[in-house]
């Protein structure tokens, strides 16, 4: 592959399927897996595990915020201490199921409402670094490209990997067009192509208002609960390859 596609899985709990994660798994490099709070459990999270290792992609801890019904997605009011913790007891949570089986996690990704805000707050940001940091320094930390979690990990001396988004819509100051306005999310296979490909070879995306806005690009997200993620995986798979 030309550039990591990573994608969130395992976010699956209960009597309730979301996303096809077996099948997804054929076209990605990383996969993200969510860790209990905002989706998944302990049988999700080991059979992801299971899958991730057959299909030798990487792993990496999906933390979240405590909102199951929310699915991570709604913004809460957490000190920098509670934000340390969460990210170190979901990790931790995973780490047990990867090395049970012989594996190892390699990256740890902030899910939802947790991962936009830490994307502008650096004080949040840096209680997140510091908590992979402080676990394991060898983790490599995803942020919004050129975020204030990139520099909160840079700064705390993590590897970083600054991520892009394949199917999210772009605001002009390089964050995430929010999920309650219209068009926040692509789906049409051609429009998720063309943004790609700009991404990785122009190191650039146009914003939602048209405005061309830098950014940098190490790896690539594709979101799992998008209806069309199957199709969109498979396409930028033989794109990128």
């Amino acid at each position: 592959m030309k550039i990591d596609l990573n994608c969130d899985l395992g976010e699956s709990f209960g009597a309730y399927t979301i996303g096809k994660d077996e099948e997804m798994m054929n076209y990605v490099t990383s996969v993200n897996i969510a860790c209990g709070f905002h989706a998944g459990d302990p049988l999700v999270m080991k059979e992801t595990v299971s899958n991730a290792l057959k299909n030798q992609v990487k792993m990496g801890a999906h933390p979240g915020l405590p909102d199951i019904q929310g699915f991570g997605r709604r913004m809460m009011q957490i000190s920098p201490e509670e934000t340390y913790a969460l990210i170190q007891y979901q990790i931790g949570a995973l780490y047990a199921f990867t090395k049970a089986q012989g594996g190892k996690l390699s990256h740890v990704k902030p899910h939802g409402a947790l991962y936009n805000m830490a994307a502008k707050d650096f004080t949040m940001a840096k209680a997140i670094a510091e908590a992979v940091y402080d676990l394991d320094p060898t983790l490599t930390l995803f942020g919004l490209s050129q975020s204030e979690l990139t520099r909160a990990g840079e700064e705390v001396g993590l590897h970083v990997a600054h991520e892009v988004f394949a199917d999210r819509a772009y605001q002009s100051d390089g964050s995430l067009t929010p999920r309650s306005l219209p068009n926040a999310v692509l789906h049409d296979g051609d429009e998720v192509e063309k943004q790609v490909l700009r991404m990785v070879e122009k190191q650039e995306v146009i914003s939602i208002d048209g405005k061309t806005v830098p950014i940098q690009a190490d790896t690539i997200c594709l979101h799992g609960d998008n209806e069309a993620a199957l199709s969109l995986a498979k396409r930028l798979f033989e794109k990128l390859r």
